[in-house]
C-alpha cells in the first residue's frame, strides 16, 4: 500500500493567535500549488497543534511520509536542538512513518533574495 505524503510547516508559536496568520496563508499557498499533498501547520509551543499531536492525526489519515519544513529564519536552538529531539521521539512512536527535516526556510538563498527584494522595495514606495 502506498502511503500518503504530508508537508508540515513547523513554526514556533505565540500567545497571540494573530501571529499565525502569515503561516496559515503560506499553508494555503502551498496547498493550492499541490492539491494532492497533505499540507499542515504545527507549532513548537504556545499554539496547537503541536507536532506530536499533528503526527498522530496524520498517521490516522494514512500518511506514511512526512517532510517537516521549519519556517524559522535561521537554524537556531529550536531547529538544531529541539526539533531533532521531537523527530527522534516521533520516529520511535510512529515506526511506520518516515520523517524528513528540511533546513530553516530563512536560510535558503531564494527566500533571502525575496526578502532582500521586499526590503529594497520598501524604500522606493
Amino acid at each position: 500500500m502506498d502511503g500518503r505524503r504530508a508537508l508540515v510547516l513547523f513554526a514556533h508559536g505565540a500567545r497571540d493567535q494573530r501571529w499565525a496568520e502569515p503561516f496559515r496563508r503560506l499553508q494555503n499557498i502551498v496547498q493550492a500549488h499541490s492539491p494532492k499533498l497533505v499540507v499542515e501547520l504545527a507549532f513548537l509551543e504556545l499554539m496547537s497543534p503541536r507536532l506530536p499531536e499533528l503526527t498522530m492525526a496524520l498517521a490516522g489519515q494514512g500518511v506514511t511520509d512526512v517532510t517537516i519544513v521549519p519556517v524559522f529564519l535561521g537554524q537556531g536552538g529550536h531547529v538544531m536542538r529541539d526539533l531533532p529531539g521531537i523527530v527522534e521521539e516521533l520516529q520511535r512512536t510512529h515506526a511506520g512513518m518516515q520523517f524528513h527535516v528540511a533546513g530553516a526556510v530563512g536560510e535558503d538563498d531564494s527566500v533571502l533574495q525575496a526578502m532582500a527584494a521586499y526590503c529594497l522595495q520598501s524604500i522606493q514606495d
